[in-house]
Parts: C-alpha cells; structure tokens; sequence
C-alpha cells in the first residue's frame, strides 16, 4: 500500500566522532509549513552555555521542503555526560501542510546508549 503524500517532520540525535547533533528532517515526500518544535526541558548544550531547545529554528521554521534536514551542533558527548545533563530528550513537533492539514509528531531519544560507544576524534 502507498504512503499517502504529506510532510513527515522527525527530530532525531545523530552522533558523529563524539559529538551531538540535532537533526530537523522532513522525512515525508511535501513540504512541511510552520514547523515548531516544543522540548520537554531546557537543553543546554555547547558546554552548558547556551539552551539548544530556545534556537529560533525550533520556535518557527516556515518551510522545510521534502527530504530536506537542518543540522546543529548540540554538545559532544565528553561534556554531556561530565556536566551530568539528563540524557532523555522528548519533542513535539508540530506542522501543517499547503493545505492547511496539521500534523504532529512526537519524538523520544535517549543519549544513555552513546556512553560508551568508542568513536576516534579526526584533527
């Protein structure tokens, strides 16, 4: 059975020579219209300097286009885990289509299984 076309907006947690990313992704074959991006708590990333979850790209992206995603840096994953931060991260992503139909999704990670994975820092 065909996908029905229509946006699919995903958060995910990409981990890369030991570091965190935020990945905002349409996964869906439309365009995805006002996206916004509500964390369960702060996310205090870059060595616990500045709130990841505050970024204007979470508050309001008015167009994310299909198969299209936008990266940013969260934290690396020695800091995380010496500043001791929760490692669970829960999202609600809300969206609409040109259409106007709305979606949400609702997105749940947990960085406790990126502890102890071994990874070589490239200069």
């Amino acid at each position: 059975m065909d996908e029905p076309a229509r946006p699919d907006v995903i958060l995910d947690v990409v981990f890369e020579d030991g570091l965190f990313f935020l990945v905002l992704r349409n996964i869906g074959t439309r365009p995805a219209l006002a996206v916004s991006t509500e964390f369960g708590r702060p996310l205090l990333g870059l060595g616990g300097t500045k709130d990841i979850a505050a970024l204007p790209l979470f508050r309001r992206l008015e167009f994310l286009a299909p198969g299209r995603e936008i990266r940013t840096l969260l934290d690396s994953s020695a800091s995380w885990f010496r500043r001791r931060q929760g490692t669970r991260i829960t999202a609600r992503l809300a969206y609409r289509d040109a259409g106007g139909e709305r979606y949400e999704t609702r997105v749940k990670h947990d960085l406790a299984v990126y502890r102890e994975v071994a990874y070589v820092t490239r200069r």
